[in-house]
């Protein structure tokens, strides 16, 4: 099904999801109704677990969305829940095929319509009293809804009066379970443009979508449940998405008998400034807690007593300053230094002094050695994105939503907004990895792959733990790693850190030197 690496788990697209479902339908016999009931039965299934008690609702569309609410709904009846199954925006005689099929097995009483005939003005009865309070009286109370409103297909701003049904939805307080992507959510990309469904537990069909784990989309699905629908294995088209799994820490090599400290990576660390020492401090000791075997770092000389004292297990390099901050004539010693090193993170604590600005630019273009560009790296090439395109060597950017914006010259909500789009953008620009930092953190290379962490580590919203994420990279790009997966596997290692910090700090206490002492933990789980 997929040519990404076995470490990924396929995360399917709209695209990719309609062809599999033809595939399955017209090459491997499986018929649809089929299907439609196995997806149904998984629902209710979940809608069990989430709602074991109380009145059950099903807001059904006038799709194949809508037909596995059907589904759900009859399943649930004849379980001997009361279920009430309002229809949006059609008449029952409005529905076509699979899902016309399921209303006419529906035990009980029929759909009751609501903006029947797609009343753009509003939710209304059937008998067009222009009452809008239809759909939410029919939730009050409910012990759980379920959205089956729009599937998989559905991309923009929802439109009335399927987005006043959302609000209605929002507006119950009830437990949500959403049929294979919350209602509002691009199932392809996590975009969410208008109203959208905040679930509490999504049962998604077949596979996995990328827009259930990308924010802002991942926000709204809660709880994944993956339902196999009889789907054979196989199927047209590899995905070009996945999820980080665990096994991508087999790509970090281990030391061994024959090890020393050259062969096992040097990483050379180059920023600090006055006020900002702590960051490059950070990035070096998580270096060296990730497995890097000699870690150096570079720093103005007026500041180099602090590294000194803090630094115990890396050298330093006291580079000329001006007024705390490297200056532009220190980019020949980096350059230098570079030649020892078998990967360099440039940018930590840098400052935005002009001449440092320049250092970082001329540096990140000079170097013959893999990069790791983060912090004040990546703001001296806001809007110089392409001239990193130049480069021979390996790149790996770190940015968050904010540095990420300056490179691309967009605000940083519309970043926020379209978080894939704009990783995918930015890779091709500058012909690298980037690895847009979030609870959904994303892997993109330049041919349009991307990885995505699953997080569950807010302990990890700290000052410093970027820094930290930037020296793991450090020192799995300096081990021989290649980059795509160097980035992966450092973002999988400091995830796991994170939530094992946590569990000894608590989520609210942990902070960044915790996430560097658990890095260990989490390379020998």
């Amino acid at each position: 099904m997929s040519a990404l690496p076995s470490w990924l788990s396929p995360l399917l697209d709209a695209e990719r999801m309609r062809a599999v479902d033809a595939w399955a339908i017209s090459d491997q016999g499986v018929p649809s109704l089929e299907l439609m009931e196995t997806a149904g039965r998984g629902l209710a299934a979940l809608v069990t677990e989430v709602g074991p008690e109380g009145r059950v609702v099903v807001v059904c569309g006038k799709g194949n969305n809508g037909g596995d609410g059907l589904v759900a709904a009859r399943v649930l009846r004849k379980q001997g829940r009361e279920v009430e199954v309002l229809l949006v925006g059609a008449a029952p005689g409005d529905l076509t095929g699979d899902p016309a099929e399921n209303l006419r097995r529906l035990p009980g009483d029929p759909p009751r319509p609501v903006a029947a005939g797609g009343d753009a003005g509003g939710l209304s009865d059937a008998g067009g009293s222009g009452d809008e309070a239809v759909l939410s009286g029919a939730l009050d109370g409910a012990g759980v809804v379920v959205d089956a409103l729009l599937g998989t297909g559905f991309s923009g701003a929802a439109r009335e009066p399927v987005a006043g049904a959302i609000r209605a939805i929002a507006q119950s307080g009830a437990p949500v379970v959403a049929a294979d992507v919350p209602s509002g959510v691009d199932a392809s990309t996590g975009a969410v443009e208008g109203d959208a469904v905040r679930a509490d537990a999504t049962a998604t069909f077949h596979a996995p979508k990328t827009g259930l784990f990308v924010a802002p989309g991942k926000g709204r699905a809660g709880t994944v449940r993956v339902v196999d629908i009889g789907i054979p294995p196989g199927g047209p088209g590899d995905a070009d998405a996945g999820l980080i799994g665990p096994a991508v820490r087999e790509l970090i090599p281990r030391r061994g008998a024959q090890s020393t400290k050259f062969s096992e990576g040097a990483v050379l660390v180059t920023g600090g400034s006055r006020g900002l020492t702590g960051a490059p401090c950070l990035v070096a000791e998580a270096a060296a807690r990730a497995g890097a075997g000699y870690v150096t770092a570079a720093v103005p000389a007026s500041l180099d007593a602090v590294f000194e004292v803090r630094l115990l297990e890396a050298m330093t390099r006291a580079l000329p300053d001006r007024d705390g901050a490297l200056s532009a004539e220190a980019s020949g010693a980096v350059l230098e230094a570079c030649e020892r090193a078998d990967a360099l993170v440039l940018g930590p604590g840098l400052g935005r002094a002009p001449g440092t600005q320049e250092l970082a630019r001329t540096v990140a273009a000079r170097a013959e050695v893999p990069l790791v560009l983060d912090a004040d790296g990546l703001n001296a090439h806001a809007g110089r994105l392409h001239e990193l395109a130049r480069r021979s060597a390996p790149t790996i950017l770190t940015p968050h939503a904010g540095e990420l914006g300056r490179l691309l010259e967009k605000d940083s909500r519309a970043v926020e907004a379209a978080r894939l789009h704009h990783a995918r953008a930015a890779a091709a620009a500058a012909r690298c990895v980037v690895v847009l930092k979030g609870d959904d953190t994303i892997v993109a290379e330049p041919g349009g792959r991307v990885a995505v962490s699953a997080g569950g580590s807010p302990a990890l919203a700290t000052a410093g733990t970027g820094d930290v994420l930037a020296g793991v990279t450090g020192a799995v790009l300096a081990k021989g790693v290649e980059p795509f997966g160097a980035a992966c596997a450092a973002v999988w290692v400091h995830t796991r850190a994170g939530a094992l910090a946590a569990r000894e700090r608590g989520v609210d206490g942990t902070i960044a030197r915790d996430v560097i002492e658990a890095l260990p933990a989490a390379l020998r789980e």
